[in-house]
């Protein structure tokens, strides 16, 4: 970031031998870690690896179980959030604080209402709300109401809500996960005029490129434990993934070009609702072809959701058709498309993909369970279920998994792993992958890509929703764009960019689209 105040700059926060300890989980052990006034500090590890759980002992959310914080040279102890604020600590938490059915002004002033007499100022909020955002250049409407404005412009508003409380420490939990790249780039350009300011920012993140582009140090976490802190400008990509996961990491996609051959899914003119009976996909065409990775992007709430239940089964069409392998399957169950080759990673994984009751065992062959090889005349068949689950564990690297144990025992990307290999394991010719590598570390995110890019190669039709740009940008032969429930551009993978894309998920309707 530009206009740093140097390595010599005093620290505001420091935070050393911080141990927390839930369940028969040890979230942090004694971690340390250092902010400096004007600095953006990216906060990075894989998952589970205690970072946000760090951040949150910061603001007050968790009391650590030993451990110590100094602010300005003097120990502090932050029991609540208002502790943290009062001590001038800001949070933007990943998935947003805000009152959808009030206005911006409104939840800016929650908590610090000024009134005139007896009632709520409402002119003095806008007045303040508007003031703010001049001040920090965070355009926002002060009259919009939450649930009217787009996903960037709320979260100005969670941290125009900081900052109206005076805080000079932000900390931000993965704050562009669901921004399009150009609302990306408007955040830092906001978070650049914040450290002029005097402000001092925390990034948690995933995102390396993310990290090497817009941070000044980099502390790293594995498994709880602190691992190192590094200037951003003195290393790279690979050796803070090196760090992460303590072994080398292919951090691109390697992969030929695809050799795509006859249509295995066509959707034609599909529409669907939302839970509230409201349109949520309203016309959706494309065709999905053995051989070939079609991916579909756009910001998280656009029907891509309920496009993916509709063409496998969890949810009815209001209209339109759906062909797999030349066969109407509009108005088939689940059941019957699995039967007909398709198969679907689904993206909550704890809900529809898998059992949390059940053992890993029962989780490696739901959905095949009831027919050969796993089953003789209709009956599972144990001894077959048990080797069936020991040769997936094996075949995809399950770490730590025993049939028999519960599958809560497992960890998230391990957990996906398992869905991943009961999917792949029956050859169907149609991969439904709904954010495949969502929650999950960055060694297993290079394990998903490399099965993803095989599945292909040997001649699967694959369908990818996923709210990671890059991830579409590395593995779709094609890619359509989906905005307010339709798809508004479609483009060829080699020729996409993250500005094309990034515009269509607007629903700029110059955006390119390819030809058929």
């Amino acid at each position: 970031m530009e206009e740093q105040h140097g390595a010599d700059a005093a620290p505001v926060v420091v935070m050393r031998g911080i141990t927390k300890e839930f369940p028969g989980v040890i979230a942090n052990q004694d971690a340390q870690f250092d902010l400096r006034e004007g600095e953006v500090h990216a906060l990075v590890g894989e998952n589970g690896a205690g970072k946000s759980t760090l951040m949150k002992i910061l603001f007050g959310l968790y009391t650590p179980d030993a451990g110590s914080i100094t602010m300005g040279g003097s120990t502090v102890r932050i029991d609540s959030p208002q502790t943290a604020i009062d001590l001038g600590i800001g949070m933007v938490h990943q998935h947003f604080m805000l009152i959808p059915s009030l206005t911006v002004a409104e939840n800016i002033s929650l908590g610090m209402e000024q009134k005139r007499g007896p009632f709520y100022d409402l002119d003095a909020a806008i007045e303040h709300a508007r003031q703010l955002s001049t001040t920090y250049g965070l355009r926002v409407d002060p009259s919009a109401r939450i649930r009217d404005i787009s996903v960037g412009e709320r979260q100005r508003v969670e941290i125009l809500k900081s900052l109206a409380r005076g805080v000079r420490v932000l900390i931000l939990d993965e704050p562009t996960a669901v921004l399009t790249p150009q609302e990306a780039d408007e955040l830092f350009q906001v978070l650049r005029g914040l450290l002029r300011q005097g402000m001092s920012v925390v990034l948690i993140t995933h995102k390396l490129r993310e990290v090497m582009n817009n941070s000044d140090r980099v502390t790293v976490m594995r498994a709880g434990k602190y691992v190192g802190t590094v200037d951003t400008a003195a290393t790279s990509t690979e050796e803070l993934a090196r760090m992460m996961v303590g072994r080398d990491i292919l951090l691109r996609v390697e992969k030929g070009d695809a050799q795509p051959g006859a249509v295995v899914l066509q959707a034609m003119s599909v529409t669907t609702e939302h839970d509230q009976g409201l349109p949520a996909v309203r016309g959706v065409s494309f065709e999905v072809r053995a051989g070939e990775i079609y991916g579909i992007a756009g910001v998280e709430g656009n029907g891509q959701s309920e496009l993916l239940e509709a063409l496998t089964g969890l949810r009815k069409t209001s209209g339109g058709s759906i062909l797999l392998n030349g066969v109407h399957i509009e108005r088939a169950s689940a059941r019957r498309r699995r039967e007909l080759g398709m198969a679907h990673i689904p993206e909550d994984r704890l809900v529809y993909g898998s059992s949390e009751s059940s053992s890993i065992a029962d989780n490696a062959v739901i959905g095949y369970h009831y027919h050969p090889p796993l089953a003789r005349r209709l009956w599972l068949a144990t001894s077959r279920r048990a080797r069936w689950a020991l040769d997936l564990i094996r075949r995809f690297d399950i770490r730590g998994a025993r049939p028999e144990a519960p599958i809560g025992s497992l960890s998230g990307g391990n957990i996906q792993k398992l869905i991943l290999a009961r999917e792949m394991s029956r050859e169907p010719n149609l991969l439904v992958a709904a954010q495949p590598t969502r929650g999950v570390d960055i060694g297993a995110i290079e394990f998903f890509h490399r099965k993803l890019v095989e599945y292909r190669d040997a001649g699967a039709a694959i369908l990818l929703v996923s709210a990671e740009l890059s991830e579409v940008l590395a593995l779709a032969d094609r890619i359509g764009v989906m905005f307010d429930g339709r798809i508004v551009a479609e483009f060829a993978g080699e020729e996409a960019t993250e500005q094309d894309l990034g515009l269509a998920m607007l629903g700029v309707s110059d955006a390119r689209r390819a030809s058929a």
